[in-house]
């Protein structure tokens, strides 16, 4: 994805903002996407565990959803052009397709589980790649997301470890 920029008076040398802004919108576009398969899992699971199931997928969506505000407001700060589309994450977004089709919980633990781990994936290179090039803000903001979602990913990966 080609970088939009717009002058700012933010003190960070312009080629640094323009990687950055590129690195972040990969990751938004991602973090879009993740946003929406936390949703199918909510709207489509059933079974036995339904209500604990769509309630904590309701909550990981939620951080989620915030990790995409942070994402795009850090492009804008650095005087880029957040690219969340519909369009751009269908084109860019390096997750799988989700992959539950069904309603049985376990299936959408499965799918949802399979996508924060690729996300936290994704977001850890990011930290290596912001931190590389300098930015310690950017490469922090990567690193809070990379917590939470090491956290739901544990939340989620929990109802794959009980005994059944």
């Amino acid at each position: 994805m080609k970088a939009k920029s717009y002058p700012t008076k933010n003190d960070l040398p312009a080629s640094l903002r323009e990687k950055m802004i590129a690195l972040l919108n990969a990751r938004l576009v991602d973090s879009i996407d993740l946003q929406t398969q936390c949703k199918l899992a909510h709207w489509n699971v059933k079974g036995p565990d339904f209500i604990s199931l769509h309630e904590l997928f309701d909550k990981v969506n939620g951080d989620v959803e915030e990790y995409v505000d942070l994402i795009a407001e850090r492009v804008v700060q650095l005087g880029g052009v957040a690219e969340g589309s519909i369009q751009s994450v269908v084109a860019h977004s390096h997750l799988k397709p989700y992959g539950a089709r069904g309603g049985a919980g376990r299936e959408h633990v499965e799918a949802l589980s399979s996508a924060l781990a690729a996300y936290g994936k994704l977001l850890r290179a990011a930290i290596d790649a912001a931190d590389r090039a300098g930015d310690k803000d950017t490469a922090d903001i990567f690193t809070e997301i990379s917590r939470g979602t090491d956290k739901w990913l544990w939340f989620v990966e929990a109802h794959l470890q009980a005994a059944r």
